[in-house]
């Protein structure tokens, strides 16, 4: 099978066309060994492109650990383009096991892709318990009162004052496993240097600490803006680039835009 690998602001996949198979029946391991960078061909997540009646087509993601997932929005951004260099449209729907979503092109190699609406209640992060979500009653080793917010997968944010000073790899999984989110969490620091402008890094769910993490950036807008910190359009700068995240008042969608880049295109064996 064909394969693309792809980034968006340094969050790398490897893109799996399986649309002339129907579905691509990926076992845990196999996408372990597909994601792993020293004996694969190494990526955060593994995405394989099916066939959709209602979309274009529909995307299915795997984490590095080899665990399915719901969403990511760096890849939604890479298959969008993909799909639009494709057929030479300017705009593409792909499907997801979050819903349908809209994307568009925005530049040479910029996206933009409409994330939907936030799920801000207790219940739809999923939470443990019932607590407010615009500041939570937690805390871990000071860090204290983040937000949560699902973006078609679990997130809670941090705000604190130097991000480059937060020890993540120590507390990211620690946060990711613990009781209070059933479904596992991803976990966002961010650092607001203006009210436009947010300095971000999160460790993903079964993936680590990556260079960019698309649904955490409009999560980490998103919490800002429910704690009165930023506007409803800000940058958003990680690791590997920059996002454009907006949450726009009339119809609480979230619209992310950013650049992809196509790093190589190959063929996995068929065992």
């Amino acid at each position: 099978m064909r394969y693309f690998k792809m980034n968006g602001c340094g969050n790398d996949f490897v893109i799996i066309d399986a649309r002339s198979r129907g579905a691509l029946p990926l076992s845990h391991a196999q996408a372990r060994a597909i994601a792993d960078r020293e004996r694969g061909v190494g990526c955060d997540q593994v995405i394989a492109l099916e066939r959709s009646i209602r979309g274009d087509a529909f995307m299915r993601i795997w984490n590095a650990d080899g665990g399915e997932v719901d969403a990511c929005g760096n890849a939604t951004r890479c298959v969008a383009w993909l799909l639009m260099e494709e057929g030479g449209a300017a705009s593409r729907r792909i499907e997801t096991p979050a819903g349908m979503l809209y994307a568009e092109r925005a530049g040479e190699r910029v996206i933009t892709v409409d994330m939907g609406s936030p799920l801000l209640r207790w219940e739809e992060i999923p939470l443990a318990r019932a607590m407010p979500t615009d500041r939570m009653d937690y805390a871990v080793e000071g860090f204290e009162a983040p937000g949560a917010v699902n973006m078609g997968n679990p997130h809670v944010v941090f705000f604190v004052d130097d991000v480059s000073a937060v020890p993540i790899e120590t507390l990211g999984p620690r946060i990711e496993h613990d009781p209070l989110f059933p479904k596992q969490v991803n976990v966002g620091f961010a650092e607001v240097r203006a009210p436009t402008q947010i300095r971000l890094r999160v460790w993903e769910r079964g993936a680590g600490l990556t260079k960019a993490c698309g649904t955490g950036a409009c999560a980490a807008v998103v919490a800002a803006h429910r704690q009165g910190r930023t506007e409803r359009k800000v940058e958003v700068l990680v690791d590997g680039g920059s996002l454009e995240i907006e949450w726009r008042a009339g119809d609480d969608r979230v619209l992310m835009t950013g650049p992809v880049e196509l790093e190589a295109t190959g063929e996995l064996p068929a065992a």
